[in-house]
């Protein structure tokens, strides 16, 4: 009965062709049975138990506050300006004060549900960790991923066992141990040399501290590092760095909505398919090269043993889940993941140590007094300089790169805090909100290392404290990104003074959103020490 209005439609078609009528008529129907598949999934989706939140529309959903300026709610600052996605974290945190710490929006007909505070994060993750560890098969993960590596693929066996063998590959070649802390000293000779070539002059310290970070990547996955004026090794960063800007624009997470989007030669989605495939075509060439060169007896890096750990497999059981292409994938996590999350703490230690020069002074005299300015730092001092450690968390918590983590999705239908959440809705942990919460936090939005020191010599273990997640997919790169941040930002201050180019112009703190939370570029002027 639902599509007999359709049938009214088809006499237009009547002054056309016979098989023009027949095609016209034909899509018609079918655009007829779409739209009321979709709304009746939506009146579905609205009528169950869900989490409450702000009225969505038809189609769209809640998307619109994403796309179009205002339309976030009254009092609500705005999420977007021409297409780019601006402060959805700080909005979403809002909400919650109107909605609760359990609410949920649309995209498209697809329940989203927001946790905004750490006992309800801890409950989702921990508690309910074999319901909501799932990675949501939206269509922008698809097209870019193919739902494979460490970071965006499905929970299950295949997940589990390239993550056991990942971490498992990457701590024989340092991680979480001493053995790496050299590479990372060795990279640091290079960050010093690029920052003394501007003298006291103004240094934009970004592209600076992004070859650094990528560079130790490099060295673990690949065996050696890239001048940081090789053409293909800053064509890769390039790339990396376009393919942030295009996760900042709205436009892109339509692909959300109409799948069939990514394949149209438009912007932006053409310019992602590029960065995508250049990024691909750089790791293939690399991983080439590595399969040529293999010697089983000596395993030079991750790649190398992880081809050793294909062909092992290949001969006890054909349908293994371990390739050349799923290291492709793995790699591209490591890389994307572990890049652009480290160099965005660290840029924002920069910041903060130039606003805050009280914080860097005393940071500078603790390393004075615990390792000098001669010798290098290393984790052992770590023990020995809480006031440093604790500087960097609170970086980590008011900067929280990843402010809405890596979104989840519930692996069957459950009921979480007496709400209904179906099978396939997306499940986003607002870890801003976390590190916000003036129930936990006194003065939040304040920058004050001594929240996390109990007296003057021991680090405040605080359990909302959470920037690499938590639960299951807890970050694999955990411990490489903090030994990255204590020996590279130790390094930074034991040599340098940071101070703004521009007192008069001071960026904002709020960042700019995009995949991950990156700082306002700024520029720093530097005096050694």
């Amino acid at each position: 009965m639902g599509y007999r209005w359709l049938l009214r439609l088809l006499p237009l078609a009547g002054g056309l062709p016979d098989g023009a009528s027949l095609l016209l008529g034909s899509l018609l129907f079918l655009a007829g049975y779409l739209l009321l598949q979709h709304l009746w999934t939506f009146h579905r989706a609205v009528s169950r138990n869900v989490p409450p939140g702000p009225r969505p529309w038809p189609f769209l959903g809640n998307f619109c506050s994403l796309l179009l300026p205002g339309l976030a709610g009254e009092g609500q600052l705005p999420v977007s300006r021409r297409g780019v996605l601006l402060f959805p974290h700080i909005v979403l945190t809002d909400l919650a004060r109107t909605y609760g710490n359990v609410f949920s929006l649309f995209i498209g007909s697809r329940l989203v549900v927001l946790l905004n505070d750490f006992e309800t994060v801890k409950e989702a993750l921990v508690t309910h960790a074999d319901v909501f560890s799932d990675r949501p098969n939206l269509a922008m993960v698809i097209h870019v991923t193919q739902q494979k590596g460490i970071v965006f693929a499905p929970y299950g066996p295949i997940w589990r066992q390239q993550r056991k063998f990942s971490h498992s590959a990457l701590r024989h070649f340092g991680l979480g141990k001493l053995s790496l802390e050299a590479k990372i000293i060795e990279e640091f000779k290079y960050v010093k040399a690029e920052m003394l070539k501007h003298g006291r002059g103004s240094v934009n310290p970004f592209p600076i501290i992004s070859n650094a970070v990528s560079n130790i990547i490099c060295s673990i996955s690949f065996g050696k590092r890239f001048d940081y004026e090789d053409r293909e090794f800053k064509a890769l960063l390039k790339l990396m760095s376009h393919g942030m800007e295009i996760g900042m624009n709205g436009r892109a997470h339509l692909v959300n909505l109409c799948s069939w989007l990514y394949y149209l030669p438009v912007r932006p989605f053409k310019e992602l398919k590029q960065v995508v495939t250049e990024i691909r075509s750089f790791l293939k060439r690399i991983i080439a090269e590595h399969r040529v060169t293999l010697d089983a007896g000596n395993p030079r890096d991750f790649t190398d043993m992880y081809l050793l750990h294909v062909d092992e497999e290949k001969m006890m059981n054909s349908k293994s889940s371990f390739n050349d292409e799923y290291l492709l994938y793995i790699i591209t996590d490591l890389f994307v993941a572990g890049t652009d999350t480290t160099t965005n703490t660290i840029l924002w230690s920069l910041l903060y140590m130039s606003l805050y020069p009280d914080v860097q002074e005393k940071v500078q005299a603790e390393i004075d007094a615990v390792i000098g300015r001669d010798r290098p730092p290393s984790l052992t001092d770590k023990a020995l300089m809480p006031f440093t450690e604790a500087t960097i968390m609170e970086v980590q918590r008011i900067g929280m790169v990843v402010p809405l983590s890596v979104p989840r999705m519930a692996s069957e239908t459950t009921v979480f805090q007496g709400y209904t959440i179906p099978k396939g809705s997306v499940i986003f942990p607002n870890l801003w909100s976390v590190h916000r919460d003036p129930k936990i936090w006194e003065k939040p939005d304040d920058f004050y290392p001594d929240r996390f020191l109990e007296g003057t010599e021991q680090i405040l273990k605080k359990e909302a404290f959470i920037p690499f997640g938590i639960g299951h997919r807890v970050c694999m790169g955990e411990q490489l990104a903090k030994m990255e941040l204590f020996l590279m930002f130790v390094n930074l201050l034991q040599s340098f003074t940071f101070g703004l180019s521009d007192e008069t112009s001071k960026p904002s703190l709020k960042g700019r959103f995009g995949l991950t939370l990156a700082p306002i570029p700024f520029n720093v002027n530097i005096s050694s020490r």
